[in-house]
């Protein structure tokens, strides 16, 4: 278990990467080969790259997301992420999105209509 101080400087540094991560993935044009570049370079702060990220298993991910030490709100933006980034390339991680929104909403305790909603438009697709 981490101690506050380092809870505190690890909860910072994935908010910065997934921030990083958002910026890139959130262009409405495919992405370019140095954007590409650049997001394997933030997921390898996950010890993660696009590869091992397409192979993993859901419950793998989720595992590694975990002891990453991601809460909550990092989980349902890191799902964000997989779902923006699947519409501007060709990976599917929609799957994955899902599975993340519904660990949260299973095992955070609390029912929240965001993640319901985000749940819901990606079983109707």
């Amino acid at each position: 278990m981490l101690n506050k101080g380092l809870r505190d400087e690890e909860k910072i540094r994935i908010d910065n990467v997934l921030k990083t991560l958002r910026t890139l993935v959130f262009v409405p044009q495919p992405l370019d080969h140095l954007q590409i570049a650049e997001i394997e370079n933030q997921l390898k702060e996950f010890a993660l790259n696009i590869e091992t990220l397409v192979d993993c298993s859901n419950e793998d991910l989720i595992e590694l997301l975990k002891h990453l030490h991601f809460d909550w709100e990092q989980l349902e933006q890191f799902a964000d992420i997989l779902v923006e980034f699947s519409k501007t390339e060709n990976y599917n991680f929609e799957d994955k999105a899902l599975a993340v929104y519904q660990y949260i909403q299973t095992e955070s305790k609390v029912f929240s209509f965001g993640i319901n909603a985000k749940i819901a438009s990606l079983k109707n697709k």
